[in-house]
């Protein structure tokens, strides 16, 4: 991207008019919104094979109302979530500087990345504590309430995908991200309940299809908006 410079005959105005439609220019001339987007949701597919095929460590089992009631921990995942989603960011921030220097501009993503890698520590935390036993009452068989089930996918993968989102919406200003994340955020967050049972691998599925879709459709959306602009 190359700028130039006009003469403002000494209105102050005029010149705050052209300085804030070159910063305008600099900020979309910065986004590759796609990149992450399609990234993340990359990683969100990859995840269904990592909770179908990883065996569940089951603990803590206690016979309630004729069934036993266990806590599962499905470690292949988790460590999948983590180099996966480490992984990923590196490569985004990666993309992002590639495009910045093609295109003569500054690449504004490391707080993005930084935030994303700091909420992945949170979640190691909190699944070493055990925060979701903290959330979810393990003593009764009946199903968690939806607040707790909101609680308990916001520190999850899918919620920290989500506010690293933000926080890349709020470094590119842009409305159409924050819009986008709010709306992927009310999807992951609202519990899905399609009878399987609780302590099953398939539970996890159609959050991680819905998730990844809505990504995928989001990445494509924001790619061929951002070729329009380049291209007037």
């Amino acid at each position: 991207m190359t700028s130039q410079t006009f003469p403002a005959g000494g209105d102050p105005r005029r010149l705050l008019t052209d300085l804030r439609g070159l910063t305008r220019r600099v900020r979309i001339a910065q986004r590759v919104t796609w990149l992450p987007l399609l990234v993340l949701a990359l990683v969100t597919f990859g995840a269904i094979p990592a909770y179908l095929f990883g065996d569940p460590h089951l603990s803590n089992c206690q016979p309630i109302d004729g069934a036993q009631v266990c806590e599962a921990w499905f470690p292949v995942a988790e460590f999948y979530w983590l180099a996966a989603l480490v992984g990923g960011y590196v490569a985004i921030a990666a993309g992002y500087i590639r495009v910045a220097r093609a295109r003569g501009v500054d690449a504004r993503v490391m707080p993005y990345v930084l935030t994303g890698l700091t909420l992945l520590v949170v979640i190691a935390i909190a699944v070493a504590v055990g925060a979701a036993d903290w959330i979810f009452d393990g003593r009764t068989n009946l199903p968690p309430p939806a607040f707790a089930q909101v609680l308990f996918r916001l520190l999850g993968p899918a919620g920290a995908i989500g506010v690293a989102l933000l926080v890349l919406a709020w470094l590119e200003r842009h409305v159409a991200l924050l819009l986008f994340t709010l709306l992927y955020l009310a999807v992951v967050l609202v519990p899905i309940d399609l009878g399987w049972e609780a302590r099953s691998q398939w539970q996890f599925v159609p959050m991680l299809v819905i998730g990844g879709g809505v990504l995928l459709l989001g990445s494509a959306g924001f790619a061929l908006a951002q070729h329009r602009q380049r291209s007037r």
